[in-house]
């Protein structure tokens, strides 16, 4: 029993520096944009950000073509193929199929550049920004394989070291070109290509040491057919997250996109350190599903807990604070944005259970992609009105709405097919807090009461949030005490 306990608290200890390592790449991630926000703000328009904001529309949506689905596949099938050899042709035969459709997509980009950039973005002198903007976007795709199997060997130093550099060499290029050289918008987007190119070549000549090239046909057929069921989900996933982007330019101004674009930059923290937990998580949830099978449900409800009230927590700071952050950081052409942030908190918050890969264990990928075109339909029905009647604030509660709404239908399902045993309660008490407290902000800031006041209200949600996790356990002598072990450690990572 005691060789049990002591395995188990080096597992957990492992997991909490884990978790340290993928949280520290999300911070460097989302603190160098707001650095730098203060500059760009001050050179770049909101015209300039509805601009980029759009162009990265089509971006996503293509790269997403050129992927076939295949990044979640790759997760998945990383824990059936275990043999070293299957899994380096997994990788390499999955890449070379994606950068053989991005090339394609690519080329047809280029030459269609102008057309797209007037349907898209509403005028054709944005071709150019268009056509980097989805090379960069592929790019980073591509990149991205190679991190998850960081991520799927528990590699955390190495998909850390990476992610940071990249953020760093992204920020020095972009203020290269925007603030010193003066390119305008488009210097944003060739900071992120040149760094991600660089990055990207790094990993693959780093991999080709660890790893010879080797390709599977059969490997990839399986993952094909997992995968293909899922591309109209990239399509349709597309569309639901940047939909009301679009509508707004279409309905309202491409300043207005800006506006929106820059409260989403700030909220979009929430998500990714949402997805930085779950780099921690994600393999020991796979692992669970496929060693313990159903009966796995119940460990993996109980493991996910702290995660839930981790995540939140995050969401709540932000949200709560994000009146301090935009006066701060941008002129008050920009200060448009607070309610923005907050709403925008709420719906990347209630993203966590989204996040569980119940459908993809099961490999009901249809289901998925079925349940994509029904958030897309929401956001179309509900999106269209709110903003033809409250404008960006309308696109935010709108989105809000049909995630919530679609959110619920996707956990009903993927608990259908996989039983998570939750632990409701503590959940729902995190949960409840949390939206009670950013309504009541955005409540009191358009009632105008004093800031004072609303300053003592966030101080008592937050000491309220901090007795939740204490009564859950999620904050404890135990976790605390490995958690400073763990900073005392202070071992600098490497990227062997």
């Amino acid at each position: 029993m005691a060789a049990i306990s002591l395995l188990a608290m080096g597992e957990k200890e492992k997991q909490i520096k884990n978790s340290i390592l993928y949280l520290a790449p999300m911070a460097v991630s989302s603190v160098l944009p707001l650095l730098s926000m203060p500059i760009f703000t001050r050179i770049l328009t909101k015209e300039d950000y509805g601009a980029i904001a759009l162009a990265q529309i089509y971006a996503s949506f293509v790269s997403g073509l050129s992927n076939l689905g295949l990044p979640v596949v790759y997760e998945r099938n990383f824990f059936q193929y275990r043999e070293q050899r299957s899994i380096a042709q997994l990788l390499y035969s999955t890449l070379g199929f994606v950068i053989s459709a991005f090339l394609l997509c690519a080329f047809f980009t280029y030459f269609l550049r102008s057309y797209f950039s007037k349907w898209i973005i509403g005028s054709s002198v944005y071709g150019d920004l268009l056509f980097w903007a989805f090379c960069a976007t592929g790019i980073v795709s591509i990149k991205n394989y190679y991190l998850t199997y960081f991520k799927n060997t528990e590699n955390a130093r190495s998909f850390v070291w990476y992610t940071i550099d990249e953020s760093i060499l992204g920020i020095i290029f972009s203020l290269f070109w925007v603030a010193y050289l003066r390119v305008g918008v488009i210097g944003l987007i060739w900071g992120q290509l040149m760094a991600s190119l660089i990055i990207l070549l790094i990993l693959i000549f780093t991999f080709l040491k660890l790893h010879p090239p080797a390709f599977n046909r059969e490997i990839l057929k399986d993952s094909l057919r997992l995968s293909l069921p899922l591309t109209p989900k990239s399509f349709i996933g597309v569309i639901g997250t940047q939909f009301d982007k679009y509508m707004i330019g279409l309905l309202n101004t491409v300043g207005g996109v800006g506006i929106y674009s820059i409260g989403q930059k700030i909220a979009y923290t929430v998500f990714s350190c949402m997805t930085a937990l779950q780099n921690t998580y994600s393999p020991q949830v796979y692992k669970r599903m496929f060693d313990e099978a159903e009966k796995g449900g119940k460990s993996i409800g109980s493991y996910l807990t702290p995660f839930v009230y981790y995540s939140i927590a995050v969401a709540l700071l932000v949200s709560l604070f994000s009146e301090e952050l935009i006066i701060i950081l941008t002129p008050p052409s920009y200060h448009g944005a607070i309610e923005i942030v907050i709403i925008l908190s709420m719906f990347y918050g209630s993203m966590f259970f989204g996040k569980q890969p119940q459908l993809m264990f099961a490999q009901k990928t249809y289901i998925i992609s079925i349940l994509s075109m029904l958030n897309i339909i929401l956001n179309i029905l509900i999106n269209v009105p709110f903003i033809m009647k409250w404008g960006v604030i309308g696109a935010a509660w709108g989105t809000l709405t049909a995630g919530l709404i679609s959110g619920a239908i996707h956990f009903v399902i993927s608990q259908k097919y996989y039983n998570i045993k939750w632990e409701y309660k503590k959940i729902i008490s995190i949960f409840l807090l949390f939206f009670v407290s950013s309504i009541l902000i955005i409540t009191m800031r358009s009632i105008s009461i004093s800031y004072p006041f609303r300053f003592a209200v966030k101080c008592v949600s937050i000491i309220s949030f901090l007795f939740i996790g204490i009564s859950i356990k999620a904050i404890n002598i135990e976790n605390i005490n490995l958690l400073r072990k763990v900073i005392s450690l202070r071992q600098i990572p490497s990227k062997k």
